[in-house]
């Protein structure tokens, strides 16, 4: 199954002021996954045309202050991948950092719809505060709305 773009219903429940907000969605069969092990997959292990896009992306923002990875003295479990852990509650997992430029929200849901199957959902909520947030937004825009669905479908490699 591929990943489809949805609407997403609430960015303000997530992030206030939110000024982006997307939603891939994949339904899944027999995985029995849980927010954090969905999350995990998609953004535990990504492709690696992502991780060099990623390292490209960290090159050319590095100078601007944006941050560009993991906090090393972030301990592992407070984090999946290199995205710090907010908040988790049944079937939700909130991931995020908040910038001088701009605040973001990744939101992995997982639903179930019976029988076995699984919705999983990746949301990316985006706030931002000066013109080189929005700058940043608009250059990113297109790359995410690649990257989101790549990495959301990793949920179905076991």
């Amino acid at each position: 199954m591929t990943p489809t773009a949805q609407t997403f219903p609430d960015p303000e429940g997530i992030l206030a002021g939110a000024q982006f907000a997307d939603r891939y969605v994949l339904t899944t069969d027999g995985l029995a996954l849980t927010a954090i092990g969905a999350a995990e997959r998609v953004l535990g292990r990504t492709p690696k045309w992502v991780g060099r896009l990623t390292a490209l992306r960290n090159l050319a923002v590095r100078p601007f202050g944006l941050k560009t990875g993991a906090d090393p003295d972030a301990p592992p479990e407070s984090r999946i991948g290199i995205f710090p852990l907010i908040s988790q509650a049944h079937g939700k997992v909130v991931l995020g950092l908040d910038d001088r430029h701009l605040d973001f929200r990744i939101l992995v849901e997982v639903n179930d719809l019976g029988a076995g199957r699984q919705e999983v959902a990746a949301s990316t909520i985006v706030k931002t505060h000066n013109l080189f947030g929005r700058t940043y937004l608009a250059i990113v825009k297109p790359f995410h709305r690649i990257i989101v669905p790549a990495v959301l479908a990793q949920v179905l490699i076991k």
